[in-house]
């Protein structure tokens, strides 16, 4: 899982991040809103502080939630600034820690916001199993031969039935912002997955076209 630490302190994004990273997490640093805009497209969860240079954390905030509503927030405020901290709140966040705080505090309200956000242990829907720590899944009890790339956009697709997601914010989240290739992609990997799903595209079980847009997966796939 990927988390984006927004900071203007190095200090901070130095000592967190390695309690971070030593809790099995995949860490993208930013010291100022400018920097966290462009890379919270691939992000599961940001950690924001609201005090930074260029753009500020509030504004950061607005645009997180105007462009990925899901996506678990977590605000960090110094003491005295409540305002700011109920404005943020206000704009979505979805919890908040106040300076000085302890990293592992920090690092067990992360893993509470990815429960509760649905990053389940396992994804089930009929003969689809999918095991997102294990990075595996199953179809009709047998393993799926999927690339990292065909997993990861199997796992951004199934964590959120109903949702559409246009290609290029697929290549942001599975590819990454700095990937330099082109809307055909995604078209590709959508058709090897589909092929290892046995999912026709005319009559698909699981991921399902949205003309001029892109691709959802199945609000009504198969219950368990």
């Amino acid at each position: 899982m990927k988390v984006l630490l927004v900071d203007d302190d190095p200090a901070l994004l130095e000592v967190l991040g390695a309690y971070l990273r030593g809790a099995g997490f995949e860490v993208l640093l930013a010291e100022d809103g400018e920097k966290a805009l462009e890379l919270f497209p691939t992000a599961d969860l940001v950690i924001l502080d609201l005090m930074l240079p260029k753009v500020g954390g509030l504004e950061v905030a607005r645009l997180l939630r105007q462009e990925r509503p899901e996506l678990p927030l977590l605000i960090l405020t110094a003491k005295g600034e409540e305002e700011d901290r109920i404005l943020g709140l206000e704009l979505g966040a979805d919890d908040y820690v106040v300076k000085p705080f302890s990293p592992r505090e920090v690092v067990a309200r992360v893993k509470a916001l990815l429960r509760r956000a649905g990053l389940k242990e396992e994804l089930v829907y009929g003969p689809l199993r999918i095991l997102p720590k294990a990075r595996q899944a199953y179809l009709e009890g047998r393993s799926l031969p999927l690339s990292r790339l065909e997993f990861d956009l199997l796992l951004t697709l199934a964590q959120h039935p109903g949702m559409v997601f246009s290609r290029e914010r697929l290549l942001e989240k599975v590819w990454g912002p700095d990937f330099p290739g082109v809307d055909r992609v995604v078209d590709v990997h959508i058709a090897s997955l589909r092929k290892k799903l046995g999912d026709d595209p005319e009559n698909p079980r699981f991921l399902e076209t949205v003309r001029g847009v892109g691709y959802r997966f199945k609000e009504d796939a198969p219950s368990p």
